[in-house]
């Protein structure tokens, strides 16, 4: 064999060789070390994205809740009637006697309606109420012709319902009305921090109602309630008293919820709190306002219909 046929076949055999069986292990133990490096990144993604997923459900939860809360109470204590009410007969001449009016709906005894404007305005409380007739009876110090405007003015001395009243508001239960959702309709309002059921519950109905209904399942409005961690309730009030009235001026509200599954990472529940500590039922503070000033005609009293709703 000449020298050279025998460096050819030397090429073609280096040239046809595979790898070794030990640089075949080493391969497959590098592969197996970065997929599970990889996989193990990949858990841990998910699990981050978990509890940031859990988290925000829960952050979103007690922000809505909370923001609802804060439009109500702000709300509160306004009085207001469904429509534009005008007089359908004039009233010829002072005195006790009915006013016939183009609706009566929105309208109890002991409240106070402003009649006419100009020179003959007037505030006048309602002493009866004749729904079949569309009248409503007070004594009138003016006449007033055909057309003049029938209103409700000022406020709900409670209406954000005081614990000083009967029935009234409690660390647990916040009770409200007036026209709670700007539409002309009155309502009856109630956020109830139950504890043992984990849940916060809003109760609303017209203030016309017969019955309170219990609140059901329908009226949560905010899962895992827990108790807040320094033994606080959920709400708390400012009051102000004048002439025997008590308005409240300020709410506090505080809540603690929890995730509603376990954080995968720690295993444990994650927890908030959430505080507003300055919510002011505007339409309540203006009257104790004008309260203050002995503007009684602006301040309104609690319709029977609310205070058979509050027990």
């Amino acid at each position: 064999m000449t020298p050279h046929a025998f460096d050819e076949r030397r090429t073609r055999s280096s040239s046809e060789a595979g790898y070794t069986l030990i640089e075949l292990m080493i391969a497959i133990a590098v592969m197996m070390v970065v997929s599970a490096s990889i996989m193990n990144s990949i858990q841990q993604m998910t699990r981050v994205s978990a509890t940031v997923n859990n988290r925000s459900e829960m952050h979103a939860g007690v922000r809505n809740a909370t923001e609802l809360l804060q439009q109500e109470i702000g709300q509160a204590g306004k009085i207001s009637l469904p429509a534009p009410v005008t007089l359908t007969v004039p009233i010829a001449a002072p005195g006790v006697q009915p006013a016939t009016v183009s609706a009566v709906t929105g309208m109890f005894v002991n409240q106070t309606l402003t009649f006419d404007t100009g020179a003959n305005q007037e505030s006048v409380q309602v002493t009866a109420i004749n729904a079949a007739a569309k009248q409503v009876t007070g004594d009138f110090q003016f006449t007033h012709v055909l057309g003049s405007s029938v209103r409700a003015e000022g406020g709900f001395f409670a209406g954000v319902v005081p614990k000083t009243y009967l029935n009234g508001s409690t660390d647990f239960t916040l009770k409200m009305f007036g026209d709670i959702n700007g539409d002309g309709n009155m309502v009856y309002v109630e956020y109830i921090c139950d504890l043992a059921q984990a849940s916060l519950f809003r109760n609303s109905m017209p203030i016309t109602q017969a019955v309170k209904p219990m609140p059901t399942v329908s009226q949560v409005l905010l899962n895992n309630i827990q108790g807040n961690p320094d033994g606080s309730p959920c709400f708390t009030y400012q009051e102000q008293t004048v002439s025997g009235m008590h308005f409240v001026t300020d709410v506090a509200i505080t809540l603690t919820v929890q995730t509603e599954k376990r954080d995968p990472v720690t295993g444990l529940f994650q927890q908030e709190t959430k505080a507003l500590l300055n919510v002011s039922p505007r339409n309540v503070f203006q009257v104790w306002q004008l309260a203050s000033m002995n503007m009684s005609n602006r301040v309104q009293s609690v319709p029977a219909s609310v205070t058979a709703l509050l027990p």
